[in-house]
């Protein structure tokens, strides 16, 4: 009988010929063009309707890469790529991808694997050292185990808002039921009857802030109508003011506020909210020296893209407050040259995160203590190895690389916002403080939209759109590993090009 498996010699050289293929691709991914031209439906009629009955060559499995997937890939790797966010990989980022699968280490708990344990926890406390965060969320902060902070890699800022809900839901159920004040029959470990008692918890968010956190609400139980939205200020910031209103007006009528999700540089414009006004106003007259772990309301900070730009400190103005946070989260796949996926979310107080995912049948039982198991800090049961790539990343790297590389792109994205301001066609429509540059064409929103698509049916670059205010807004977010002055002189060139031919016709 003839063995199917890939012999380990096969894998060798496929191995070899895979990594040139990537590292052509890395050379070269300037010549396709950086959005997709391909139709719906395109890539799904050319695949086979079923599996092959038999094995493949792995040659024809790179043709049909070419051959089929090529033309359907956007090319977030482009140096061209100023859409959305970055998502930039690097060499020591993949080189850690290919370990962890390899390794093939399922990292559930820590008897599956100390190693994937351990190196996760010494990381994520390396980042906070790195980004200046306060030592709460360091993994061995606090007296004991019922109070210690730490960090776990999370797969997207997605999941690290709802395990933030989750755990600020737990701790405000168990509280009404210390406190004798819920009527939802919460039991001893939090996981009883709760109906009620979260039909009283209300949460908060800004106008400006991201969809997950609805998201999130739903999937923890809640309707939309337990979520309030915040007003935002001029520069698009939660206004502190409103939130407090907001929450006084609700504990008025018999609600219980549990949840404020405040945003270090949001999705549309990157503006910035301001955490010691939060604080205060989660706080409440009543409190004003309550410690930030017993302030009644969990505050969380998502500062997905940004939050990496504090790794330089003449940007960690933006963090101030931070001491007031319950949990923060930001994304080393979006800036930190850590291909995705990777979100780092830290926790105060590990216990109500624990205390809310924490489910142990026999299967799962062993007979170490005082362990982490990490199975508890997240949704799924299984996760990989994705501190790996992230330990790469900051080894090669250093703080000193990752420093450079950050002000080389907030430089670029400032002298963007130069010209823009210099121009007389265009101007700003909201603060730049980092990577990100919201412009528009004076002559008014169908004007602006049409410059944006003719530019991006050029194949040139590829950049994204938002609403400010009722304005259509163009994002120009520079952030890819390898963009540099020449690629952003490019994207405004072309602006401007396409501005000029849009007043000849």
């Amino acid at each position: 009988m003839s063995d199917d498996h890939m012999t380990p010699d096969a894998f060798r050289r496929h191995g070899h010929d895979m990594i040139e293929w990537i590292a052509r691709y890395m050379e070269e991914v300037e010549r396709y063009p950086v959005r997709s031209r391909a139709e719906p439906g395109d890539i799904f009629n050319a695949l086979p309707a079923a599996a092959p009955e038999t094995g493949e060559p792995f040659e024809d499995m790179m043709r049909d890469v070419e051959r089929i997937l090529m033309p359907g890939i956007t090319h977030w790797q482009s140096p061209n790529f100023f859409a959305y966010f970055p998502a930039n990989s690097s060499g020591p980022g993949i080189l850690g991808e290919l370990l962890s699968a390899g390794l093939g280490v399922q990292g559930m708990s820590w008897l599956t694997s100390p190693a994937c344990t351990e190196l996760e926890m010494r990381v994520l406390d390396w980042c906070v050292e790195l980004l200046g965060l306060p030592q709460a969320f360091l993994s061995g902060a606090g007296a004991g185990a019922a109070t210690r902070g730490g960090g776990v890699i999370q797969d997207s800022a997605s999941s690290a808002t709802l395990c933030a809900i989750l755990a600020a839901r737990e701790r405000a159920q168990l509280n009404e039921s210390a406190t004798g004040s819920g009527s939802g029959g919460v039991g001893p470990t939090g996981h009883g009857s709760m109906g009620a008692a979260r039909d009283h918890l209300v949460a908060y968010a800004s106008t400006e802030s991201h969809s997950s956190v609805l998201k999130g609400m739903r999937v923890a139980g809640f309707s939309d109508h337990q979520l309030r939205t915040v007003a935002v200020d001029g520069a698009l910031a939660m206004r502190a003011d409103d939130l407090a209103r907001q929450m006084e007006r609700d504990r008025a009528a018999g609600l219980i506020p549990f949840f404020v999700c405040a945003t270090i540089g949001t999705t549309s414009s990157n503006a910035m909210d301001p955490l010691p006004a939060i604080g205060n106003a989660i706080r409440g007259p009543a409190e004003p020296t309550a410690e930030p772990s017993h302030a009644p309301v969990w505050l969380h900070v998502d500062a997905a893209m940004s939050g990496t730009a504090a790794v330089c400190p003449e940007f960690r103005a933006m963090h101030c407050g931070l001491e007031h946070a319950d949990s923060y989260c930001f994304n080393p796949h979006k800036w930190m040259f850590t291909n995705f996926d990777c979100d780092c979310f830290f926790v105060r107080d590990r216990n109500a995160l624990v205390r809310a995912l924490a489910i142990e049948p026999e299967y799962l039982k062993t007979a170490a203590t005082d362990v982490v198991n990490y199975r508890d800090w997240q949704i799924p049961l299984g996760r990989r190895f994705r501190s790996l790539k992230l330990w790469f990343v900051l080894r090669h790297y250093g703080v000193q690389g990752l420093q450079r590389r950050i002000r080389e792109h907030v430089a670029l994205a400032q002298d963007f916002a130069g010209w823009v301001d210099a121009s007389s066609s265009w101007e700003i429509l909201a603060p730049h403080p980092l990577n990100l540059v919201c412009f528009a064409h004076r002559d008014g929103n169908d004007r602006t939209r049409a410059i944006l698509e003719a530019v991006n049916a050029s194949g040139g670059l590829f950049a994204s759109h938002t609403i400010l205010a009722g304005r259509y807004a163009i994002r120009l977010c520079v952030g890819q590993t390898h963009t540099t002055r020449r690629h952003v002189e490019a994207a405004w060139a072309a602006f401007a090009e396409a501005s000029r031919a849009a007043d000849v016709s």
